[in-house]
């Protein structure tokens, strides 16, 4: 009775940290940028004296994430951004530089390019710094150029350009932050700095959308519910076995 019930108990487990994962990803339909999560799980033999080939328990794979690309719409705001292919924007984090799709940027009171949660914009040398009051245009290639308070737009200056980076999809992890890094600087160590790729280009004035499906989303938090259900039962089915056995055990003669 015990091999049911922890075997039923292995798959409630991990079917709750798979609700969790989907309840996320449906949370941020609605994102700019966001890559949904993915939660796999494999069977595993279960451990223990003699022969147990008929017996597996449920163990969560090895974490991961969709980076397909997700629609691009067209705002109009001239702070907006949305990354083509594979590429990265470049931010500034208490460990070091991490990598966001989100391109919904905007100006702080000092003048630095932020993006919407709050963590600075970097630039070829570091943090991008804008002259405050200065109108800001995006090119494909990131550069950033201003005109200032009350000039002509003959005036137009380049400032800086954004760090654009380009790394393979199995090779950036998502943090707690939501933000991606390279996988050898995640466990520990001083996380990964990826170099500028010419080659990553920009849509100005558009944002990319979350790539959650939210019907597909929907569907996925019935299916792991009911998943749920099944492993509840069968353990409730093995605890109400387990009494009847006793019962038997217990008649005295």
């Amino acid at each position: 009775m015990d091999r049911i019930l922890y075997t039923a108990m292995s798959g409630a487990r991990q079917s709750m940290e798979q609700q969790a994962v989907v309840s996320n990803n449906l949370a941020n339909v609605s994102t700019t940028g966001f890559r949904a999560q993915l939660h796999a799980m494999r069977a595993v033999p279960v451990q223990g004296d003699g022969p147990l080939d008929t017996r597996v328990s449920v163990a969560a794979s090895t974490p991961g994430s969709d980076f397909s690309s997700g629609a691009i719409n067209r705002t109009g705001r001239a702070l907006d951004v949305a990354v083509e292919g594979n590429g990265w924007l470049t931010v500034q984090t208490a460990d070091g530089e991490a990598y966001t799709r989100r391109g919904d940027l905007q100006v702080d009171g000092d003048g630095f390019l932020m993006t919407a949660n709050g963590r600075p914009v970097m630039g070829e040398g570091g943090p991008i710094q804008i002259p405050l009051g200065a109108q800001v245009s995006i090119g494909a290639d990131g550069t950033l150029s201003t005109i200032g308070a009350g000039e002509d737009p003959d005036a137009l200056v380049p400032v800086d350009r954004l760090k654009l980076v380009s790394a393979p999809e199995q090779g950036l992890l998502r943090g707690d932050d939501g933000l991606f890094r390279p996988a050898a600087g995640v466990e520990g160590e001083a996380p990964a700095v990826l170099p500028l790729d010419e080659e990553v280009s920009l849509v100005s004035g558009a944002l990319e959308g979350s790539n959650v499906s939210a019907v597909e989303a929907m569907v996925s938090m019935i299916d792991v519910a009911r998943r749920y259900e099944m492993q509840m039962k069968g353990i409730s089915t093995a605890d109400e076995n387990a009494q009847r056995a006793n019962s038997l055990l217990s008649i005295q003669g």
